[in-house]
């Protein structure tokens, strides 16, 4: 395939104007959202296939936030598009000044694997309500999902405009020798840097979203069943294959056995099955063998039955976890939660601080001295207050993450503003124009535009 040819395509369509169109983007986001609702059977059987997701999930957690996303921007794309009027100094009056967002152009968008959906059309939506052409190369790793977009998309848009590129590492690494004006990219941090360090050669702006070891802080005076809940819920969604999902839990010491008995709880309440809808498979055997690797056997607190014939991790809970141990290594990715404890709150943040800014921190407390303690010291992308995940949900926080967590961000009016570029306009009258600029230059003129300039 002969992707400049493919680019070359798209920057001619793009130089038409035609996507600067108001009316033309919100008929192409209806177009979008019209053949994806027509197409939710086919969505629903590429992802079992690949995780044996179930409709539900798949809904909640993919199709229902690209909706939403879409409505959102029909709604709201024509404010987000107009120019903005900014004051003007007292040394270009007679004018006024403003800012006129602009589409960056021809743009790609590279999802991830986890929530191959929802991760590769959200941003691909921004693009379009910013009025950019869009490549969409989604992640190979869940074939069958990958699949079923390419089909869906290239069967309902002119690829001038939006297209769908299939394909591995070869065809990825192909792709980044062509010059793009945007480059957005959600996956991890390793290959993050080498879309960057591709982008770089051609001065192409990028929005990476990546991941990290996302803390959860429990101090002793919260609610512990309902904490327990919600961490479950957060930790286990898409068997914990999601990057704001809580890495780990530091809890107060004093509280710690309390709340393992209510996270075992909460799990057995939940009776995580495929059967049952609320449990995926790991996606494939490489991150299956990656994770089994991280059970120590003698820290086991619940859990920790692992079904390599079909890729199962049961929840698992550890215990007696240190930072030195393996799985505090990396971004776990998948269905284990370490639990360790502090006893001193600055030692804990101190011990966060060892690690890299995460995507996402989760602070369970009453007191608000220890909640703004931490909200100031602790970097991080984004997070919630006694919640853990639901933060992605509320389009009007921009989403992204922080140091090697990513950087840029989007989600409603912050995706239309990452696709954008804001230019800045000053509009003279020609009714006055006064001489200081000009020479020549004198000490009366200077002393002018002191108090003109300060």
């Amino acid at each position: 395939m002969n992707y400049q040819e493919i680019i070359n395509t798209q920057n001619a369509f793009y130089n038409t104007n035609a996507t600067k169109d108001i009316p033309f983007r919100v008929k192409e986001l209806k177009r979008l959202k019209s053949i994806l609702q027509k197409n939710e059977g086919l969505l629903y059987q590429a992802i079992y296939r690949d995780f044996k997701k179930s409709k539900y999930e798949t809904y909640t957690t993919e199709l229902a936030i690209i909706y939403h996303e879409i409505d959102l921007a029909l709604v709201n794309i024509k404010k987000w598009s107009k120019k903005k009027s900014v004051s003007t100094g007292l040394a270009n009056l007679p004018a006024r000044s403003y800012i006129m967002p602009e589409p960056f152009g021809t743009v790609l968008v590279m999802g991830a694997w986890n929530y191959p959906y929802q991760l590769s059309i959200v941003p691909a939506i921004a693009a379009i309500a910013a009025g950019c052409t869009v490549i969409l190369k989604p992640s190979e790793i869940p074939s069958n999902s990958s699949s079923v977009m390419a089909k869906i998309i290239s069967e309902n848009f002119d690829p001038k405009f939006f297209k769908v590129i299939e394909g591995g590492v070869k065809e990825t690494t192909e792709l980044l020798k062509v010059k793009f004006d945007k480059i957005f990219f959600t996956g991890s941090i390793q290959v993050g840097k080498i879309i960057y360090q591709a982008a770089a050669k051609h001065l192409t702006p990028v929005t990476l979203e990546l991941g990290g070891k996302s803390p959860a802080i429990v101090t002793k005076d919260v609610n512990i069943d309902m904490t327990a809940k919600r961490l479950v819920w957060a930790k286990f969604l898409n068997t914990g294959q999601t990057c704001i999902a809580p890495d780990y839990i530091m809890v107060e010491s004093s509280v710690q056995d309390e709340l393992l008995l209510a996270i075992k709880k909460h799990i057995e309440s939940a009776d995580y099955k495929i059967e049952n809808q609320n449990y995926t498979q790991i996606v494939n055997q490489k991150n299956f063998e990656r994770l089994q690797n991280f059970i120590e056997k003698d820290k086991i607190y619940y859990g920790g039955h692992c079904d390599a014939d079909n890729r199962i991790i049961s929840p698992t809970v550890m215990s007696g976890v240190t930072f030195s141990d393996k799985v505090m290594q990396e971004e776990i990715f998948g269905p284990i939660l370490p639990v360790l404890s502090f006893d001193n709150i600055d030692k804990a943040i101190a011990d966060i601080k060892t690690l890299s800014k995460p995507l996402s921190c989760y602070i369970f407390t009453k007191n608000k001295v220890v909640k703004n303690k931490i909200l100031n010291e602790i970097s991080f992308g984004g997070g919630a207050v006694n919640d853990a995940v639901m933060h992605f949900m509320e389009q009007n926080l921009p989403f992204g993450g922080v140091g090697d967590s990513g950087m840029g961000n989007y989600h409603g009016k912050a995706g239309f503003e990452t696709f954008s570029h804001y230019k800045s306009i000053l509009q003279k009258s020609f009714l006055i124009e006064l001489n200081l600029k000009y020479s020549p230059y004198t000490s009366s003129k200077l002393k002018w535009l002191k108090r003109l300039i300060g």
